[in-house]
């Protein structure tokens, strides 16, 4: 079991893990607002376009994009970390209008999360170079002769 996650781990790299993570989170994410919908409080902005149920469809398709980007080669992963940004987004914006409107006084507050811990994150994580594979010797390959 060891081998197959550090293989899987080599496999996808320091960027692939973010978006695997990433995209499995934001799946959850959205599941859980089918699920059980939460009361929809600072988020009437969404609410007045379609259900939180719609909503959550939007995370769990953009997780998958997300996760299934993260098998892709560098370079060709941009669209997870694009994915990975619009529900953060969507949902922090909400939050700041219903602050700046003085419906949910409270709004600033996940806004500010939405913002640092997950639009930011997300950004600065897809500037992260990927590193090359170093090439090591297989134990033993490395004999002396004699």
């Amino acid at each position: 079991m060891r081998a197959a996650v550090r293989r899987l781990g080599k496999q996808l790299g320091r960027r692939g893990r973010v978006l695997l993570i990433l995209g499995v989170g934001k799946i959850c994410y959205g599941a859980g607002f089918i699920v059980e919908p939460p009361p929809p409080r600072g988020l009437e902005l969404l609410t007045m376009m379609c259900g939180l149920a719609s909503w959550a469809w939007l995370w769990i398709v953009c997780g998958t994009v997300t996760a299934a980007s993260a098998f892709l080669r560098v370079g060709r992963d941009r669209w997870g970390f694009v994915a990975a940004l619009v529900p953060p987004t969507v949902w922090a914006t909400a939050y700041a209008v219903s602050f700046l409107a003085g419906e949910y006084s409270r709004g600033i507050f996940p806004f500010i999360w939405y913002a640092t811990s997950h639009v930011a994150f997300i950004v600065w994580a897809s500037r992260v170079p990927e590193e090359a594979p170093v090439l090591t010797a297989r134990r033993g390959a490395e004999r002396r002769p004699g």
